[in-house]
Order: structure tokens, then C-alpha cells, then sequence
């Protein structure tokens, strides 16, 4: 991000402008104290176009990211693809032992599409870190031991403990689908959380077989890159989570706090979306936008983040924008929200 003295680009006032990545600052040689042409890409994102090199100060120095991370100080490192290609990101390798990375998978494990823990966001994640209560996700289980403590805090009192506790205690039983997304593996999200909870149905049978294939060889190997939309980039960042010591000693303390696991429903063949590609924008009215995703999930439909020539649907609700233009482009059948629940049976 790059931070600009203030100024009028299409009518609205820009501070900040985007820098995209290590890469792209490289390539336009950006340098703090340059003067920058900005533009708004599609008239919305601000966006750093290109330096004005006759205005650069002569003291100006090519930016340098840290290898390091700045929380636990583990190496800082760009991923590299199986053909050769650095990641645009740089990470922390530190894992759960980073104290920053620790109390981001505490919040992404208790947030909406994981555990969906009531009362529990990132604030509260943060006071119990820094109480030494939390650690990792099988402590969210344990904190009733601190409830008369809890009850003592600014802020808190018998009320609303007794709501987290009642709400922590009804999460002992989840989907598989929830528990593998709320675990935080690298490049796996809701819909590959289902496939491949769909494919293993309960967590033993799935940690056997990623112990079966941690050498990334082998019939446990090519049978979880079988997978739908899996690649071995995303297998082996499975197989990875699931056999790195630290990563399995949080499944398992996490498996030992819940009472069961439900492994998630089959996915219908028989529906009018089966095998379809859908794709949903702009402001959904008659649902949410979850709520359509696990309904099209559940129906056998695949759901996709961008419109392409793939795409069977656009379920476009309204102030729908350039997924819609880019549908017409493809020709793309556009359904409103009435459409399509008159397509699915309501």
C-alpha cells in the first residue's frame, strides 16, 4: 500500500493507493519519496500507474522487505510452485509457534464459516491470548475453568459468560467440512474443506491417509489428489498440516474436546444444477450469500468466485456489476434470485 499526500483523482479524495505486490514495486521501481501517476482501476481501486522519475529525490532508496518476521522473527519466505514460480506474497514460517499467526487461526477457527462461536471475535481471542488462556483451538473448549475469573473482567459478567460457554458448548459437534476450513490450511477454503471431507467422511480415516501419504508418493497420494480441484500444490499443503508434529497435536487435542464429527451430506445427482458451474454478485436479498453457496453445494453445483466461459449461472442479485457485464460477454444464462430458487424448487 502506498501511503500519498492527499489528493483528487475522479472526484474522491486518495491517501492511499495500491502497490499490488513485491513484484509490481520492484518492476515500476517504486521508492518512498517518489512522485506517482495514480489512476482508479475500474474507476473504484486506487492504484500506483507509474513513477514520475525526474521528480525522484536523490536520496531515494529501492525498497527492501524484511526476510524476517517482525512478531516471532522466524524467516519470512516467498513459496515457490512446481514450476518455479515465487509466490507474490511473503510468509511467516513460524506456523502456531508466531504468536500473530497463533491468534489469527484462533479468530479464523471460531469465525462465521468455521466454528461460528457467538461472543467470540478477535477482541475477545486477544484479551484470553494475552491472559494465557488460549493457545490453540481444543483451549476454546477449556475455558470454562476461567469463568469466575472471566465474571471479574471489565466488561463481562455472569450473563454473558454463561452465553460463550453455552455457545462454545455448542460447537462440540460439527460438520467435518466446518472443523477441516476452521483449521487454517494453506490454499484450502470452504469448498475444498467439503470435497475433501466429502471424500474421507470422518477425521481418522482422513489422518491415516495423509499419514499414508507423507512421503507425497504412492496409492494415498494419487488417491487425494483425485480429488476434485485438489493439484498437488493444495495436496501437499494438506498432507503437510497433517503430519507437521505441532499442526497434528492441534487436531488431536482438538478432536479429543468434541463429541462427535458429522461428516457432510452427498451432494445430490439428481438436481436441476448437478455438475452446473454457478456463480452469485451483487446484493443478495432472499438469502445470504453463504446460504446460497451451501444450498448450490448441497444440490451438486459448483460454485465459482468469477464468471468465465465455464460458467453455467449468474445469480445476479441487484447492484450487480462487472461479473454481470463480463456474463453477457460469455453468454452466460443470468438468473435473478427468483430464477433461481424457481430452477432449485425454491
Amino acid at each position: 500500500m502506498a501511503k500519498l499526500k492527499p489528493i483528487n483523482v475522479g472526484g474522491v479524495l486518495v491517501s492511499n493507493a495500491t502497490l499490488h505486490n513485491e513484484d509490481e514495486i520492484a518492476r515500476k521501481d517504486v521508492r518512498v519519496g517518489d512522485t506517482v501517476i495514480v489512476q482508479r482501476a475500474g474507476d473504484v481501486i486506487p492504484q500506483v500507474v507509474a513513477v514520475v522519475p525526474e521528480r525522484r529525490p536523490a536520496d531515494a532508496q529501492p525498497f527492501v522487505f524484511p526476510n524476517r518476521c517482525p512478531v516471532c522473527g522466524a524467516p519470512a519466505e516467498r513459496e515457490v510452485d512446481e514450476v518455479g514460480a515465487a509466490d507474490a506474497r511473503r510468509r511467516c514460517t513460524g506456523g502456531i509457534s508466531c504468536s500473530a499467526q497463533a491468534m489469527e487461526g484462533l479468530r479464523h477457527f471460531a469465525s462465521r464459516n468455521a466454528f461460528d462461536i457467538e461472543g467470540l471475535g478477535e477482541k475477545q481471542i486477544a484479551a484470553f491470548y494475552d491472559w494465557g488462556w488460549l493457545r490453540e483451538p481444543a483451549d476454546i473448549f477449556k475455558l470454562g475453568r476461567f469463568a469466575d475469573e472471566l465474571m471479574k473482567k471489565e466488561g463481562y459478567g455472569e450473563l454473558s459468560v454463561a452465553n460463550l460457554l453455552r455457545a462454545i458448548e455448542q460447537r462440540r459437534e460439527i460438520g467435518f467440512d466446518r472443523l477441516i476450513h476452521a483449521l487454517g490450511i494453506r490454499h484450502v477454503g470452504q469448498e475444498r474443506a467439503r470435497l475433501v471431507a466429502m471424500h474421507y467422511s470422518d477425521p481418522r480415516a482422513w489422518l491415516d491417509a495423509m499419514d499414508a501419504a507423507k512421503d507425497l508418493s504412492g496409492e494415498a497420494w494419487l488417491d487425494l489428489n483425485s480429488i476434485d480441484r485438489m493439484g498437488e500444490i493444495v495436496a501437499a499443503a494438506i498432507v503437510g498440516f497433517c503430519t507437521r508434529p505441532q499442526s497434528r497435536a492441534v487436531i488431536e487435542n482438538l478432536l479429543l474436546e468434541l463429541r462427535a464429527v458429522i461428516p457432510p451430506e452427498k451432494p445430490r445427482q439428481d438436481s436441476a444444477v448437478a455438475g452446473k458451474t454457478v456463480v452469485f454478485t451483487g446484493t443478495l436479498e432472499k438469502f445470504t450469500r453463504d446460504e446460497a453457496k451451501a444450498r448450490a453445494l448441497a444440490l451438486g453445483a459448483k460454485v465459482a468466485g468469477s464468471v468465465s466461459k465455464k460458467t453455467d449461472y449468474l445469480v445476479a442479485g441487484p447492484g450487480a456489476g462487472s461479473k454481470l457485464a463480463e456474463a453477457q460477454k460469455h453468454g452466460v444464462a443470468v438468473l435473478s434470485e427468483d430464477d433461481w430458487l424457481a430452477l432449485i424448487g425454491g
